[in-house]
Order: structure tokens, then sequence, then C-alpha cells
């Protein structure tokens, strides 16, 4: 798939029982469209991840610091790190984009 929409993305996430799907993956780097109900349960990934945010708002931790986060902003976190989304509202969606080897780059 070379063209992604959040619509479509959704479409697709919403015909499993699972909060995140991946929808395309190149090289290193893998899309996904994730929206988890009520929680976010993650666990840290080895990869380092971009999430940026399609829809909704609430608070982000990333570490030991936690902001509040809304529609349209890109959120950083490296291999390893916990991270999780709190308090958000029932529309939050993110695209999430992994990238680079396992352990993350270095900085």
């Amino acid at each position: 798939m070379n063209k992604l929409t959040i619509p479509n993305a959704l479409e697709i996430l919403n015909r499993q029982s699972e909060p995140f799907i991946e929808l395309f993956r190149h090289g290193t780097m893998v899309v996904e469209i994730y929206k988890p109900i009520k929680v976010d349960l993650q666990q840290p990934h080895t990869r380092d991840e971009l999430y940026v945010v399609t829809s909704g708002s609430g608070y982000f931790v990333n570490g030991s610091s936690r902001a509040s986060f809304e529609t349209g902003e890109a959120l950083f976190v490296p291999a390893g790190v916990e991270h999780r989304f709190e308090n958000f509202t029932d529309d939050f969606s993110t695209w999430v984009f992994f990238y680079g080897p396992e352990g993350g780059e270095s900085a």
C-alpha cells in the first residue's frame, strides 16, 4: 500500500480486535495505526518510535515526563523507554512509526 489515509486505516483497524494494526513496512520502517480503548497497555519497544496524533487529546507519559498532547502533535520515544497515553479522549488515535535498528539509533 503506497497511500494511507486516517479513515482507511481506522476502517481496517475496526475489522479486528487488537488496538493497533501494521499497515505498511519498508526497510526498517513500520507504519501502524493505534487506537486504544480506555487504557493504554503497551510496553516499551525495542526500536525508536514516532507517534503522530491523528485525533483526540490527553496526556503522554514518556519515561519520567508527563505532558498533555492534542491532535496534530508528534511524540518521539527512544527504544526501551516506558511510555503510555493516559486520560485520552474516546476519539484518540495515532499513527505509529517504528524505524531504525533494534535498540534504537544512537544520539
